[in-house]
């Protein structure tokens, strides 16, 4: 989850365990847009953006490859963006876009889904406001990656983890492609060095 959140939702939400209720509730979305992302279905994160997962060809100078590649789609109010890029992400028209189903988030953390959805919103909308004021924290989306902003360029970080749960014969390919696809440079990507030894074709 963010470093960035201090749920009004409810009281439901205890003043001495808000912080870690937050992160544990985020953490379970987070777990849904995966699980979605994993069947090729997209989530729409009212406020925040869409994830989905995208299917690209490619053609080698000895095969083609089709490669399984994450996304994410920013959808959030323009005038919190002032000063910011962000890279433009084109959804295919079939991919169907689940939305949160807070009642199934709420069946794993014993919090009401009129509380889990209070709690989303409000995170996302003080994650705006934050945006808007010219301060950058960064959203951790836990084992899917991080959107945060470098140079005023505000996009999604994947993980090599999530890329490669997502595509594990072509790995190498989609994180390319992955990493290609954010306005073409490298400020969006940041691989640690565990991810470089495991670069190989499986």
């Amino acid at each position: 989850m963010a470093a960035i959140g201090l749920p009004n939702a409810s009281s439901k939400i205890t003043s001495g365990n808000w912080r870690r209720e937050v992160v544990a509730i985020w953490d379970v979305v987070s777990a849904y847009v995966l699980g979605q992302m994993k069947l090729d279905k997209g989530v729409l994160v009212p406020g925040l953006g869409t994830f989905a997962v995208v299917h690209e060809q490619i053609n080698g100078t000895e095969e083609v490859y089709v490669v399984r590649r994450p996304v994410f789609q920013l959808d959030m109010d323009t005038s919190c963006l002032r000063e910011l890029v962000f890279p433009t992400v084109m959804m295919p028209g079939d991919i169907e876009i689940m939305p949160l189903d807070y009642w199934w988030l709420s069946q794993t953390n014993s919090l009401p889904p009129d509380v889990v959805r209070g709690c989303v919103e409000e995170t996302i909308l003080l994650y705006s406001f934050q945006l808007r004021d010219r301060q950058r924290p960064a959203f951790a989306f836990e084992n899917i990656g991080i959107l945060s902003c470098q140079d005023n360029v505000l996009c999604m970080q994947f993980h090599c983890s999530c890329i490669a749960g997502l595509e594990s014969q072509d790995t190498w390919v989609a994180l390319l492609l992955t990493v290609s696809s954010n306005l073409g440079t490298s400020r969006c990507w940041s691989m640690p060095r565990e991810g470089q030894r495991n670069w190989k074709r499986v």
